[in-house]
């Protein structure tokens, strides 16, 4: 077999510019694998951050009830599941603000912020010299709000609920979340300043999660969470929500792998035919090394060493070449897709063109094996 190898090396030094041509081929392969894999990879993350980056990816509440010992469920739930990144409480109910003549209609949510900010990113969305509440009756606003109902920073607003009455707040600040339905209508509080004014006890609306593998949301709630915690309980995820959101990503994976597959193809059969031609240029060499006493199977190992030879060196420069476009997209497009490098993706491009070129080669290493000294020599 070292002799195989050997003998595999000098073939393709031998005819330099045609291992030359074949190494080009796969690594435009593999680094056009390489781009759109990451390409596709950071639009996906991009679309997933905006969409679910900054909101509960599963939501457990019941059927027109708050949740009493919400702690204990709480710590219930995060036993429940290893891919739990965060779990925090909340507490909402709805109502009007007034300021002198301005009213508008609005949400209010009380957050457990130590927890709720990992989920919504408060202190990032907040407005310059804004504060998150954390005395009783503080409150925050959408920055929308701040507009509409012309208040400021350390001013009092009248909240009222046609169900649990009225109270004063004063606000220590706003925040822009870049969506217009949240700046319009979402005010912020502790839970202890909306469980005070709903008069129902320590209790909660909804507890509210992020997962590490956000694609793992139904079946995380379904064969994890749901066996941990009372059949009353129900659940939101994410993935029910944004179906249209998910067929969109799977239609890009689809695409994207189709892409891959064709081009790993072309180069296959690029390398089979150019190795299968390589077969009929050496069969003289051939005919004498088999003569010479070499056998059919190191024949054949030839050119499996020829293909997985071209294949680890295609794979190489093909990386490099992808990288190199990534990082010229990144540098001259002016895109804001964030573009992520992934080491197992670029190992797994490799050993797949690496396989591919050494599959490729199987074609001609049995017609090499099969080739007889005789045949050499009948024709000439």
């Amino acid at each position: 077999m070292k002799l195989a190898f050997q003998i595999a090396k000098r073939f393709l030094l031998a005819s330099k510019k045609q291992t030359l041509v074949i190494i080009l081929g796969i690594a435009i392969g593999v680094s056009v694998q390489v781009f759109i894999g990451a390409l596709i990879s950071g639009l996906q993350q991009s679309l997933v951050n905006t969409t679910i980056g900054s909101r509960s990816q599963i939501t457990i509440s019941l059927d027109d009830e708050y949740i009493s010992e919400y702690q204990n469920l709480t710590t219930t739930i995060k036993d429940s599941s290893n891919n739990i990144k965060v779990i925090s409480p909340t507490i909402t109910t709805n109502g009007s603000l007034t300021n002198i003549d301005k009213t508008e209609s609005i949400i209010l949510r009380g957050f457990e912020f130590s927890t709720a900010d990992e989920i919504y990113k408060f202190n990032q969305k907040k407005t310059e010299n804004s504060l998150l509440p954390t005395a009783m009756n503080e409150i925050a606003l959408g920055i929308n709000l701040k507009e509409k109902l012309a208040i400021d920073i350390g001013d009092n607003i009248e909240f009222f609920s046609p169900v649990y009455g009225s109270q004063t707040f004063r606000v220590v600040g706003f925040f822009d979340f870049e969506v217009s339905e949240i700046n319009n209508t979402w005010i912020i509080s502790t839970i202890p300043t909306v469980q005070n004014i709903l008069g129902k006890g320590n209790v909660v609306s909804n507890i509210e999660m992020q997962l590490y593998k956000v694609f793992d949301a139904e079946d995380i709630t379904k064969t994890e969470i749901h066996k941990a915690i009372s059949d009353d309980y129900k659940s939101i995820t994410w993935i029910s929500e944004n179906k249209a959101l998910l067929s969109g990503l799977q239609g890009q994976s689809t695409s994207s792998l189709m892409i891959q597959i064709f081009v790993i193809v072309s180069v296959v059969l690029g390398i089979s035919s150019t190795l299968a031609i390589s077969v009929l240029q050496k069969s003289k060499q051939l005919g004498i090394l088999k003569a010479m006493g070499i056998q059919n199977t190191d024949a054949s190992f030839i050119f499996l060493f020829q293909g997985m030879l071209l294949g680890v060196f295609g794979a190489i420069l093909g990386i490099l070449l992808g990288v190199g476009l990534l990082f010229a997209f990144t540098t001259f497009s002016g895109s804001d897709i964030p573009i992520s490098i992934n080491f197992g993706f670029l190992m797994l491009s490799a050993g797949i063109a690496i396989a591919a070129s050494t599959i490729a080669s199987l074609s001609p290493a049995i017609k090499s094996s099969k080739l007889t000294v005789m045949e050499v020599i009948r024709n000439g």
